[in-house]
């Protein structure tokens, strides 16, 4: 009888063997870490972002170093990653725009790679005007009471630095649209004494930093679009200053927690 002829084929690996089991649990945890980090980028897209101070320009209410949350979902819920896609923001959700005295995040209107932090002043259709560095807001000059005592030497100790004095600078509690905030004034700094008036046009925002004669803010570069607008502060969830160059190490726990207004 003749042999029958055949090809000999190699073993197919079980579904129970070693390297299946291998591969079905690389796919798995792939599969999840990529669902848990599209979730993450969701979230930081559209609902919440963290981002840290690198200026002064906002002090006293957020020092160099301080680390925030941004609240995305203030002004409506977007789509998420729909600025990437589109170049400006596409809102499932619409709620009430930026209002004076929010603290925003924005995209910079001259360099949009940049993200900048500044307070609203002015809204469409506000006219903005600075006199004798009093701000004004359609004619109405905003309300401001000196802060001296211990309310000010608490401030000016957390500053730590010598050009941050009462010899230098006044502090004041600013009334904008009764939202109280602090705002610094530099006493020999006469460069923002005045400016305006200017009107706000359609679809943008007028800012400034609480730091007045320390701030690049709309006074210099103008209007912010609201699409660049990212979200509105929250609150500080670290505050610490590391800068290897000249040896320095600031930790302020005392200022985790706090809420911005």
């Amino acid at each position: 009888m003749a042999e029958t002829g055949g090809t000999n084929h190699p073993p197919v690996p079980s579904s129970s063997s070693p390297a299946s089991k291998r591969s079905r649990w690389l796919i798995e945890n792939v599969t999840s870490l990529g669902l848990a980090l599209l979730i993450v980028f969701m979230i930081r897209s559209s609902i919440i972002e963290a981002f840290k101070i690198p200026s002064g320009s906002m002090i006293p209410t957020l020092l160099i170093g301080d680390h925030i949350f941004v609240n995305k979902f203030a002004y409506g819920f977007k789509v998420p990653f729909s600025d990437l896609l589109t170049g400006s923001p596409v809102y499932m959700i619409k709620r009430e725009p930026p209002k004076r005295g929010d603290i925003i995040v924005f995209m910079f209107p001259k360099d949009e790679s940049f993200y900048y932090i500044k307070r609203v002043v002015g809204v469409p259709g506000d006219t903005v005007e600075i006199r004798n560095k009093v701000l004004y807001i359609n004619n109405v000059a905003q309300a401001r009471d000196l802060v001296t005592g211990p309310d000010s030497d608490r401030i000016f100790k957390a500053l730590d630095d010598p050009k941050y004095s009462p010899a230098n600078l006044d502090l004041y509690t600013e009334h904008l649209d009764k939202q109280d905030h602090w705002i610094m004034l530099d006493k020999n700094n006469y460069m923002g004494e005045t400016h305006g008036p200017i009107t706000v046009p359609t679809d943008s925002l007028f800012v400034m930093g609480d730091n007045r004669d320390f701030s690049n803010d709309s006074r210099f570069w103008g209007f912010v679009p609201m699409r660049n607008v990212k979200g509105k502060a929250m609150v500080i969830w670290l505050s610490f200053w590391l800068n290897f160059s000249e040896g320095q190490f600031i930790f302020r726990p005392d200022r985790i927690g706090d809420v911005l207004h």
